[in-house]
């Protein structure tokens, strides 16, 4: 056994355990998912606000949702009130279905489950078939693994909600992959959820890695409703993934920051891929938001000094990445890049600004498959967990909600500068506007707090040199 997979079972008992690792830079916990808690700040969390206004035998007795909304008054929360489950009336419309621990699908009498586009299923390409031995490439011409946030876009590409509901484009995230299921050389090995096969000189199989980076991403597939009533995937010009490799345009505030600014890009104006994404959002213009969550551990940074911008959402800082991709044996720049340590006399000579191109929200145009996927920087970089857009109001700026889904984190709105215009609305109305986030007080009340660069404590005396820096 390695010592990088000793170190890796030693992370696995951290997250069960929910210990300390000591550091010679920081102390990190890590959540149960094995995912670092980063916020070290002193602000209160808002179960403690919550806590001191509620009754403890309030929430108890279940009724949350309605202290909720006697602390939060409004007729938005009036939804949130608790309603008695019963089987037997007409709202919940089907027969309850009974506890089992079977591991199968169970579906109320009347219904029928089936499956549709699983890992694997091929959509674009040559259409390989799926086998465990599929290559790096062929996987980059199925379906990912472990899908997420998805929407289905009616074929006629006029709105994300209206028209037909037969026939469309189905759009999939991928959150993660397992590589002990992924590859025939890990059948036999006692591998854990997040431990990947490695050769006896410390790395790593490249298209092993190939394959990982291909199972990542976003997978668009034009699906049709069939007179039985199942559904088939159509073979169309359209379906097509987004991996960890696609090409990436960067916008707004931080675009041509020298924070991003690599090898690849020495302009700052692009980067690779999309990874650990999670839920998602619709624009009122018939996009699809992809939300990149837990990023940070994918990169490994050994330095000596680690850089906030690093520190912050949890960098790895010892042995290797979450799943070693920085190993491959042909140490292409493609893979190396994951590997964030300064090597080079510049930014722009090697990957240490790599970590800083994710954590974004990227928009990708479904009908289009020549376009490329734009990250959005003006909504922030943190652990994306969905965007929900306000209903848009024609003559009326856009507005955007986020939550970042590490614990003891924020919640965050998005305000566009200019007006929603339905004829002329486009992704430019997510690169020039104000994102605020939520802090709420002990009464009960709140208030969105505006991350601009010189307000709200955003200046070079407490360490940040411009917007970019803030975002």
């Amino acid at each position: 056994m390695s010592s990088k997979r000793s170190l890796r079972q030693k992370y696995s008992r951290i997250a069960r355990e929910g210990i300390y690792e000591e550091n010679t830079r920081y102390t990190q916990q890590f959540d149960r998912d094995g995912e670092p808690i980063c916020n070290r700040s002193n602000n209160p969390c808002f179960s403690s606000i919550l806590n001191s206004r509620l009754q403890r035998r309030q929430v108890l007795r279940g009724t949350l949702a309605a202290a909720i909304t006697s602390m939060f008054a409004g007729s938005i929360l009036n939804g949130l009130k608790a309603r008695p489950a019963n089987a037997s009336t007409p709202m919940l419309g089907f027969k309850a279905v009974p506890i089992s621990e079977a591991d199968s699908i169970v579906v109320p009498q009347g219904y029928t489950a089936r499956v549709l586009i699983p890992w694997g299923e091929p959509i674009s390409g040559s259409f390989p078939s799926y086998s465990l031995k599929n290559t790096g490439a062929e996987q980059g011409m199925q379906v990912g693994q472990h899908h997420d946030g998805m929407h289905f876009f009616p074929i006629e590409g006029k709105s994300p909600y209206e028209g037909s509901s037969i026939d469309g484009l189905l759009v999939v995230n991928h959150e993660y992959v397992e590589p002990r299921y992924t590859h025939a050389a890990a059948v036999g090995q006692a591998l854990g959820p997040d431990d990947f096969p490695m050769k006896e000189d410390g790395t790593r199989d490249t298209d092993q890695v190939l394959k990982e980076m291909n199972g990542h991403g976003v997978s668009i597939t034009r699906i049709s409703r069939q007179s039985g009533g199942s559904w088939k995937v159509v073979r169309d010009p359209r379906n097509r993934r987004i991996t960890a490799l696609t090409p990436m345009e960067i916008r707004g505030p931080v675009r041509g920051s020298d924070l991003i600014k690599t090898k690849y890009s020495p302009d700052g104006t692009r980067t690779r891929g999309t990874i650990n994404n999670c839920a998602h959002g619709v624009t009122p213009w018939n996009t699809y938001l992809t939300c990149e969550e837990n990023w940070a551990r994918y990169f490994l940074n050994n330095d000596e000094d680690v850089p906030r911008d690093h520190e912050r959402y949890g960098v790895s800082t010892d042995g290797t990445s979450r799943y070693g991709w920085e190993l491959a044996d042909n140490k292409a720049d493609e893979y190396i890049r994951f590997g964030a340590s300064a090597s080079g006399a510049s930014a722009t000579e090697d990957y240490r600004n790599e970590p800083n191109t994710f954590g974004w929200v990227v928009e990708i145009d479904p009908f289009n498959p020549k376009s490329t996927p734009v990250k959005h920087t003006y909504l922030g970089r943190f652990a994306h967990e969905g965007v929900v857009f306000q209903p848009p109001v024609e003559g009326q700026p856009i507005v955007c909600y986020s939550g970042d889904d590490a614990r003891f984190e924020y919640i965050y709105k998005y305000v566009s500068a200019q007006p929603y215009n339905q004829a002329t609305a486009s992704g430019a109305l997510l690169d020039d506007g104000t994102l605020y986030v939520a802090r709420f007080n002990e009464d009960g009340t709140g208030k969105w707090l505006a991350l601009k660069f010189g307000e709200n404590g955003l200046t070079p005396e407490n360490g940040f040199q411009d917007q970019a820096d803030v975002l």
